[in-house]
């Protein structure tokens, strides 16, 4: 089983910018597809980015432009850079392999508040 921790939240003004992390457990990491999502208050659930074990990316319009998701496979973790942060961000993000997402499992998330 891979273990995915979340880390790098806080609270950002408008404008502001955060780097998230999600550290891996295993040895089969460097061969799964990794994705961010988010949930705000009230709201459902959504991917944020994703990217592949051969680097791929992709990004919700919503970001896109925005944030970067990368991946360094030797210390088993995925990024997230979000830059120009908007209050409409503010969310728990949680990093997550796409099959334990749709099977509803989820780990703690990181907070991110955007606000003045």
């Amino acid at each position: 089983q891979v273990q995915l921790v979340e880390s790098g939240g806080g609270l950002v003004q408008p404008g502001g910018s955060l780097k998230l992390s999600c550290a891996a457990s295993g040895s089969i990491f460097r061969l799964l597809t990794v994705g961010w999502y988010r949930q705000a208050p009230g709201e459902q659930r959504e991917v944020v980015a994703s990217i592949t074990s051969g680097g791929a990316t992709n990004y919700a319009d919503s970001v896109k432009g925005r944030f970067t998701i990368s991946r360094d496979n030797v210390k088993n973790t995925v990024y997230l850079q979000m830059n120009s942060l908007k209050p409409e961000d503010t969310a728990v993000y949680y990093c997550n392999l796409p099959l334990n997402a749709r099977l509803e499992s989820w780990g703690q998330g990181t907070q991110v508040t955007v606000s003045s």
